[in-house]
């Protein structure tokens, strides 16, 4: 795939070039691939650990366990929060060993060296017994580095990555109509699953699978190819703009669809005024929500553009991060590799809700639940009947059977279409950072350049 042009359409100034780099089986089956992840990538990324709103007193402890290893984040006395390996300096014991925790001292149950929430020793059995004295107050607990964004909280294991926001460019900045840093999570879903982590990464993506995968969401989200915009940022991170309260335009509706004529009317737009003419009715969605919106207590309204208050933007953060934002919800969904199985990962699918005055309930992938953090939070094993979410759902549906597909000898290599531009470039970033060069390219199909 090294052809540059194509129907697809690119943000201006946000189309990057390819090189065309192969894309076989062996970054998702090989054993090999995985310890240079762990090595040449995981390391030097920032990772996000928590919510923010889950430190709410000094000493409070949110676990993040990934891949091999496991970081535990601690709220401080004046209110920052710091990060440490969750181990024990002393004979390597992990300390914390609950998703969460709280209190004055970190405990290790081995041998009962207690921390504060600096990180600091402060008290041992025996202090006079050590060779170099009590070792009280010289040892600590080793950090990571440790910043938030909006209501979220990031962590990183390496000392020259650039900063938070830096690292995450151009989203804090796109991003920051939406008013996210007092949202709410409210689900909180997570699973195992059979498939590499990067599966599910390539189908984030890419919306070529929208028809196939979600047909449910033509009638309400516009899959068009020329009405959706794609772009390609320095920083490494993908993006893509659909437009929404909008049917898809790659199929005629002489009626408004379901479920866009109920919204409609949530917005006192009457949807058979629309029959015929039903692309129409994004726009007068716009004005019933910049009109009605205060009053129903969206008071983030007031700073969004007429996109935002309808669109969805989908946001892809390399590696392993996806955010996609719509005016009353906020979606993340990530992936993470198994410690030890390159066939295997953990999906995670968050979502985030804007407080709205007098609001109790919210509409989430899982059906409706109380406006409040945490409302629902679970792990389960992908394909045991638990859903994570219906679209979620169908988006893990292929990735067992992908995975299989990929053990093939039958497959040769990715054959990629303009719009999945952004997979080649996941993968020749992902190439960069984890071989230190790129593969060999990718023929093109009948020869052409």
């Amino acid at each position: 795939m090294n052809v540059q042009t194509g129907a697809a359409r690119y943000a201006q100034g946000q189309d990057q070039e390819v090189r065309g780099d192969q894309i076989t089986a062996e970054r998702y089956t090989s054993r090999e691939w995985m310890e240079k992840e762990f090595q040449n990538l995981w390391p030097k990324v920032w990772h996000l650990g928590a919510v923010v709103a889950e430190f709410e007193e000094e000493g409070d402890i949110v676990r993040h366990n990934f891949a091999n290893e496991s970081v535990i984040m601690v709220r401080q006395a004046d209110g920052s929060i710091r990060a440490f390996f969750n181990v024990c300096p002393h004979r390597g014991n992990r300390v914390v060993l609950g998703d969460q925790g709280m209190g004055e001292r970190i405990t290790c149950a081995y041998h009962g060296w207690q921390f504060d929430s600096s990180g600091t020793l402060v008290n041992v059995q025996d202090p006079d017994d050590f060779p170099g004295g009590n070792p009280c107050g010289k040892v600590h607990l080793t950090e990571v580095r440790c910043e938030t964004w909006g209501p979220f909280v990031f962590w990183c294991m390496d000392d020259d990555v650039p900063p938070l926001l830096e690292w995450l460019s151009p989203y804090p900045e796109k991003l920051a109509e939406y008013g996210l840093e007092n949202w709410v999570r409210v689900m909180n879903l997570s699973c195992d699953a059979e498939f590499n982590w990067k599966i599910v990464r390539d189908n984030f993506n890419e919306s070529y699978h929208l028809p196939t995968i979600h047909p449910e969401l033509a009638t309400f989200i516009n899959d068009g190819l020329p009405d959706t915009e794609f772009a390609m940022y320095d920083s490494g991170h993908n993006s893509m703009w659909m437009k929404g309260h909008q049917a898809t335009t790659r199929q005629h509706f002489e009626a408004v669809p379901t479920p866009l004529d109920d919204i409609a009317r949530a917005w006192d737009v009457d949807p058979d005024e629309y029959n015929g003419r039903t692309e129409d009715i994004r726009e007068a969605i716009i004005e019933a929500k910049r009109r009605l919106g205060p009053e129903r207590g969206f008071t983030n309204y007031d700073d969004m553009t007429d996109q935002q208050l309808v669109d969805y933007f989908h946001c892809t953060m390399f590696p392993n991060l996806t955010l996609t934002m719509s005016p009353e919800q906020c979606q993340i969904l990530r992936t993470e590799p198994h410690p030890t199985d390159p066939a295997k990962c953990v999906f995670q699918h968050w979502c985030l809700y804007p407080p709205v005055e007098g609001m109790e309930t919210v509409v989430t992938p899982i059906g409706d639940l109380p406006l409040e953090h945490d409302a629902e939070v679970r792990h389960s094993v992908y394909g045991d009947g638990v859903s994570l979410g219906f679209v979620a759902d169908q988006d893990l549906s292929i990735g067992t059977s992908q995975q299989q597909g990929l053990n093939s000898r039958g497959f040769k290599g990715c054959i990629l279409t303009y719009q999945e531009k952004r997979i080649q470039r996941f993968h020749e970033l992902l190439n960069d950072m984890v071989l230190g060069h790129p593969t060999e390219p990718q023929p093109p199909i009948g020869g052409e350049s």
